[in-house]
């Protein structure tokens, strides 16, 4: 460990060991953290409990709004030029202070290979510093919403990653294990102490964070407890305090026992089901010579095939909500004359497989995560079932996160049919256009996410012209067109909004969002 940030958490611990309220609080979740970098992977969990550690410029309060983070204010100064303020008097967990020369530097690490948040600062051209608390961001073409892009950004400290050779971001899809991977030093109000992957880890308070705690907390525990029942034993006994994810099967059992709370609410998140259009012939298929899914009428089957209640009603035990498209309700942007799914009819399936050539089905591989989403494998189970109906067998592989993410996002974007799920960090659908359903581009910084490939020319002409536009009224025209386009041509299969669901002991106060963010300087301990 760097001298500068032991140091500190050696203050951290004797400042806090006199005090008699001070309080240690263990949570678990099915999945690891999987890196201490901020940007090895654009996942919620990841980003959540490293943003603890470190800070964005603009972050969001507890209504989700913008608020000012290591930015105190920002402004456009023209409608390509944004200008931040950067909060004075802050200083990283090593004792080094934090200026502008590490907004410059950390701009240019989350544009390195290896970085899985280059979409984040896609628009920015560049960095400019004005003085030592001053800098502005140039956009390409006009971002009227370029704050709301920065919040998962979390700066880091310059010189902290260049005297331990972190540099260059971990590439979790090469299963790169760097300095930054099990080392932090941020602004943020905790600490990391230890780190053993895949077990725990542990942060403690950060005595000299610029703001003002609304946390009790010493020491916060984070235990990986993969397995459903252990988990939910662990909270029952009180070797737990809180459960970040709750199986909907055990809801009920948990909301009935004393002294445990159940905190659930919509997500902005949607789970949608993709497929590869890229390829001229799948990875794990018996199609030789062509790919199934270049068909639109091989999309449709696949979508009407799919029966999305039974999923909500059996799988998910009502804990989700049947959309049709790849953004929820309460994204900016959200069209609800839209959001009618196509009915679920295997008739009308197997008739289009027919008139597509496959009159007797095909096999096709299928990759899924068992520790990401709520029920993920059950759902890809199910989905495998249904799809037998109508004489295609699905091959599944299911995976842990890790794994599972190092396969479909790694280079060559190695999956045929896939099952994920995407919250617009900006809470706007142009997040989801950009990421999810714009053409692949590495020169444009598009579809980083689009791991199935789908590509519409009008669909990328509309994602620019969101990008830039300033009318609301236009701007949503042209969003809804999108939308309507994509969801037309089946390219990808939208699910639900899982619920967010987490489970503590009565005596734990704690703010639960609807993007699934779990801030830790909100947590009390009674």
């Amino acid at each position: 460990m760097h001298r500068g940030l032991a140091a500190a958490l050696a203050a951290a611990l004797v400042a806090f060991a006199p005090l008699a309220g001070a309080k240690t609080f263990r949570f678990a979740n099915d999945g690891d953290v999987n890196s201490m970098d901020p940007y090895a992977r654009n996942e919620t969990f990841l980003l959540t409990f490293v943003g603890n550690i470190y800070e964005p410029l603009v972050g969001r309060d507890k209504q989700l709004k913008a608020a000012p983070m290591l930015a105190t204010s920002w402004s456009q100064t023209s409608p390509e030029v944004w200008r931040f303020k950067l909060r004075q008097g802050v200083k990283f967990h090593d004792g080094t202070p934090f200026t502008d020369d590490d907004v410059l530097f950390s701009f240019d690490r989350v544009r390195m290979d290896g970085s899985n948040l280059k979409a984040v600062v896609a628009t920015v051209k560049r960095v400019s510093k004005i003085d030592d608390y001053t800098v502005d961001m140039t956009t390409d073409g006009p971002d009227p919403i370029l704050p709301e892009e920065l919040t998962n950004w979390y700066i880091m400290s310059k010189s902290w990653t260049e005297k331990n050779n972190a540099v260059k971001p971990a590439d979790l899809t090469k299963n790169e294990d760097f300095y930054a991977s099990r080392h932090a030093n941020g602004t943020g109000p905790f600490m990391l102490k230890d780190r053993e992957p895949e077990v725990k880890t542990t942060l403690v308070n950060n005595p000299n964070w610029w703001g003002k705690p609304e946390h009790n907390l010493t020491e916060v525990v984070f235990t990986h407890i993969g397995n459903d029942a252990t988990r939910v034993a662990a909270l029952l006994s009180g070797e737990i305090d809180m459960m970040y994810t709750v199986p909907p099967q055990d809801i009920e059992r948990i909301r009935h026992t004393p002294h445990l709370k159940i905190y659930e609410g919509p997500e902005l998140r949607t789970i949608f089901l993709g497929m590869d259009q890229a390829r001229d012939e799948l990875i794990d298929s018996n199609v030789k010579g062509k790919n199934p899914f270049k068909d639109v009428r091989v999309r449709k089957a696949f979508y009407l095939a799919i029966d999305e209640k039974a999923i909500k009603d059996k799988v998910m035990r009502g804990s989700a909500t049947i959309t049709a498209l790849m953004v929820a309700p309460g994204v900016n942007g959200f069209d609800k004359s839209l959001n009618q799914r196509y009915p679920y009819d295997p008739a009308a399936a197997k008739k289009l497989l027919v008139e597509a050539g496959y009159p007797n089905g095909f096999e096709v591989g299928m990759d899924c995560p068992t520790d990401r989403y709520i029920n993920d494998e059950a759902i890809c189970q199910a989905v495998v079932a249904m799809l037998s109906k109508i004489g295609v067998k699905v091959n599944l592989l299911a995976q842990t996160r890790s794994k599972y993410f190092a396969k479909i996002l790694g280079p060559g974007y190695n999956t045929s049919f896939y099952l994920l799920g995407w919250t617009p960090t900006t809470y706007d659908a142009h997040n989801a256009l950009f990421n999810l359903i714009a053409s692949r581009s590495a020169s444009a910084g598009t579809g980083l996410f689009n791991v199935g490939g789908y590509s519409n020319k009008r669909v990328d002409e509309l994602t620019r012209l969101i990008q830039i536009e300033t009318d609301p009224e236009k701007r949503q025209a042209e969003i809804s067109e999108a939308m309507k386009i994509h969801k037309e041509e089946f390219g990808h299969i939208p699910l639900h909004q899982q619920t967010v669901v987490w489970a503590a002991r009565d005596n734990i106060e704690l703010v639960q969002l609807a993007d699934n963010f779990f801030p830790l300087r909100y947590v009390r301990v009674k």
